[in-house]
């Protein structure tokens, strides 16, 4: 088989996109009953890597104080190379502010795919 024919098989094919390529072009849009509620104690944001899809959770649990605080559940949070510290994600995860947060998570190496509360 020639290259060209094989170029041509290519050209046929579908487009296949990757999860966080289709989260690139059309975000997790938080609304309704996405939104956590204001008493939530826990909140759970699944997200997608842009490695290989790789899929993680982050997740904000309130502490005795009332404070959130965030864990990458076993990974370090550096590794997300957000553009925020956590503390900031932290503080506005305290302010109720989630759009906000689930657009300073979105900064980084990862995108939101969806969001749980409790």
């Amino acid at each position: 088989m020639s290259f060209k024919y094989k170029a041509h098989l290519w050209d046929d094919k579908k487009e296949v996109m990757s999860k966080y390529q289709e989260l690139l072009k059309n975000p997790f849009y938080m609304h309704g009953k996405t939104v956590p509620k204001e008493s939530a104690r826990e909140v759970i944001f699944y997200v997608v890597s842009c490695m290989c899809d790789n899929k993680y959770t982050l997740r904000f649990r309130k502490n005795d104080d009332g404070d959130f605080k965030m864990s990458g559940m076993g990974f370090s949070l550096s590794n997300f190379q957000f553009k925020h510290k956590p503390f900031e994600i932290e503080w506005e995860a305290d302010g109720g502010d989630w759009i906000g947060v689930k657009n300073m998570i979105n900064s980084g190496t990862v995108k939101v795919e969806k969001v749980i509360s409790r």
